[in-house]
């Protein structure tokens, strides 16, 4: 009898006593226990089975449990004779930072005082049996303490823990990065640092009642950032060969499961759609998230999207540079870039930095290396999208960006395909009104950085009619944007913006206007064009000048 494919669930113990729907992960646990890594930390991109994996080793160790051995019962673990001695041998304990996720520092520091009274009252059997020292301590944790005793919460319950079972204690976190990736999106960035750095310095440096340490999340933070001072600790990033199919599904696990589940003459597409995935040296993973929910319902969506939305990712690539937004057209059209790829996240150093960008990319999930070139002892890797829902989850990431302008944006797109100066005018001062706050949240380079943003908006609306492209060589020149029917029956449309500098100060937007229409036309821009086989007079030339706000379209 098949089991029921259950979505979402998180807890190991609930999903195995509803027999549902489980690919046997349970040969981590060994392979981390014996380990010499006191501490380790394993990042993988979101909606992997981290928070599951975690639950699963918490289950099989922790002993208040009572049913731990029925739980693995004909799991992998279960055949490690020696393994099972450990099973329900242990305290643990178990947190998740998933909803840390506030705007300012002081709401984030009143959700982790909430996180830390829920983890409090699931060990209320502990009062009973607490000296009157140790009471002092457990009575300091309320709802009122402030940031100093919070940042000793997870010291105190370990220490009452091996105090009350005479064993030191496993300590696991989920999602150790999400308060700092929101801290960092928001602008609290070094205040949580330092409650984050104390925080875990009292609980994983100076804690002798710690036994192991299991972290989890998507980036890898700095170690000058959080962990400098940590001297015993393991990282496991997505280039790790440790674990590396013990996080997401395996080719053969996905492929018996399609065939267990009447899917199996589904497998080349179910491939195409959400393989792409590599861990250290295995290829052919794939999200678990997306193939329970396909074997669920059978249809092919881009599942990934539809999960949670990376408020950093679209902050560094609505802020990013105009080289950025322009690499974004070529991977959205199938393309690659090339980048070093640093897994060490420095968040201070973030901004405007495009290496950086490639390497959360890379680290989140959105993009796969395809090659690896040694340049002089720097190792440059070739990206690209990592599957077709990846592409489809990007697109509509992107287009998430325009949903604040309302039916203003799908009129503008008309009004361009058109060559209608006048609604393009309308339509786009509305949308820079609305849009130019939200894509370069500082203000700086604010316009050029919306018009090249807005291009890859277009990608999102117009990637199935045109082949979008920009800042190419045609004729004596390169272009800003050319918009390529795949259908010679549409117009093609070549812009080109100019941006009010000091140099121009005298020059109004009208002059500007003509200078770029003039640059199409010397330059030869419709060259490419008029080659392909396109009718001059079905080939749009415009021409953007812009100084902060204020905009001026022409057409020649």
């Amino acid at each position: 009898m098949l089991k029921t494919v259950g979505l979402g669930i998180q807890d190991y113990e609930k999903v195995i006593e509803q027999n549902n729907f489980y690919i046997d992960k349970t040969n981590f646990i060994p392979e981390w226990w014996r380990s010499n890594d006191d501490i380790t930390l394993i990042t993988r991109p979101r909606r992997f089975g981290k928070t599951l994996m975690l639950s699963t080793v918490e289950k099989f160790f922790s002993i208040r449990q009572g049913n731990n051995e029925e739980l693995f019962k004909g799991l992998n673990v279960s055949k490690d004779t020696e393994m099972m001695k450990e099973c329900g041998k242990w305290p643990v304990l178990f947190v998740s930072f998933a909803a840390i996720k506030a705007d300012n520092f002081k709401d984030a520091v009143t959700q982790f005082v909430q996180t830390f009274m829920d983890l409090k009252i699931n060990l209320s059997f502990l009062k009973d049996s607490l000296s009157d020292d140790e009471l002092e301590f457990w009575n300091d944790i309320n709802l009122k303490m402030d940031a100093s005793v919070a940042v000793k919460c997870l010291n105190i319950f370990s220490s009452l823990l091996r105090g009350y079972y005479g064993e030191k204690v496993i300590i696991l976190i989920d999602e150790y990065d999400t308060p700092m990736q929101e801290a960092y999106v928001n602008g609290y960035w070094d205040e949580i640092t330092g409650f984050m750095r104390n925080m875990f310095n009292a609980t994983l440096k100076t804690n002798p009642n710690l036994q192991k340490a299991l972290l989890t999340g998507i980036t890898r933070v700095s170690r000058e950032s959080l962990f400098s001072d940590l001297n015993n600790l393991k990282i496991v990033t997505i280039s790790s060969d440790n674990y590396a199919d013990s996080f997401g599904f395996t080719e053969k696990e996905v492929f018996e499961a399609l065939d267990a589940y009447g899917y199996g003459s589904e497998k080349e597409k179910v491939k195409e759609w959400y393989d792409g995935f590599k861990f250290g040296d295995m290829d052919g993973i794939y999200n678990p998230w997306s193939i329970i929910s396909f074997l669920q319902t059978g249809k092919y969506e881009p599942y990934w999207a539809n999960t949670s939305s990376n408020a950093l990712v679209s902050k560094l690539v609505r802020e990013g540079s105009v080289e950025i937004k322009q690499s974004f057209e070529e991977l959205l059209n199938g393309g690659s870039v090339k980048s070093e790829i640093d897994e060490q996240l420095v968040f201070g150093e973030m901004d405007g930095n495009e290496k950086a960008v490639w390497s959360l990319l890379f680290a989140s999930g959105y993009l796969k290396a395809v090659s690896l070139t040694d340049k002089d002892g720097i190792m440059e890797y070739e990206l690209k999208l990592t599957n077709y829902e990846v592409a489809v989850s990007f697109s509509i990431l992107v287009k998430r960006w325009f949903e604040n302008t309302g039916g203003y944006y799908s009129y503008f797109v008309k009004a361009l395909l058109e060559g209608n100066i006048d609604d393009m005018m309308d339509t786009l001062s509305e949308i820079c009104e609305s849009m130019i706050s939200t894509f370069d949240g500082s203000g700086k380079a604010a316009p050029e950085n919306f018009y090249h943003g807005l291009v890859i908006g277009l990608l999102v609306e117009l990637r199935g009619r045109y082949e979008i492209k920009s800042n190419r060589e045609s004729g004596l020149g390169r272009y800003d944007v050319m918009l390529r029917p795949k259908d010679k029956k549409d117009n093609a449309v070549i812009i080109e913006f100019k941006a009010k500098r000091r140099s121009e100060k005298g020059k109004t937007l009208d002059e500007l206007c003509d200078m770029a229409l003039q640059q199409i036309e010397d330059k030869k821009y419709e060259a490419e064009l008029l080659e392909a086989g396109f009718e001059k007079e079905k080939i749009i030339k415009l021409a953007f000048a812009f100084e902060g706000k204020e905009l001026l379209i022409k057409r020649s």
